[in-house]
C-alpha cells in the first residue's frame, strides 16, 4: 500500500510539471499554478506513502521484539 502511494505521488507530481512547463510555456497561469498544486500534492502522497511504510516497520520490530520476550 506504502508504496502504491508512493508512485501515485510520483505520477501526480509529473503530470504537475507537465501542467506547469505547459502553462509557462502558453501563458496560461491558472494551468501553471494547477501544476504547481499538483507537484505539492504529489511529493505530499510520496511522503504519506514513506510515512506509512516507516510507520509498518517499525510497528512490526517492535512486534517481533515482544515475540522474542515472551
Amino acid at each position: 500500500m506504502a508504496e502504491g502511494k508512493k508512485m501515485r505521488g510520483k505520477a501526480q507530481e509529473a503530470v504537475g510539471k507537465v501542467k506547469e512547463m505547459t502553462g509557462e510555456a502558453t501563458g496560461k497561469q491558472d494551468l501553471r499554478l494547477k501544476g504547481v498544486r499538483d507537484q505539492v500534492k504529489g511529493r505530499a502522497q510520496q511522503a504519506a506513502g514513506e510515512a506509512e511504510k516507516t510507520v509498518k516497520g517499525t510497528v512490526e520490530e517492535a512486534n517481533g521484539k515482544m515475540r522474542r520476550h515472551t
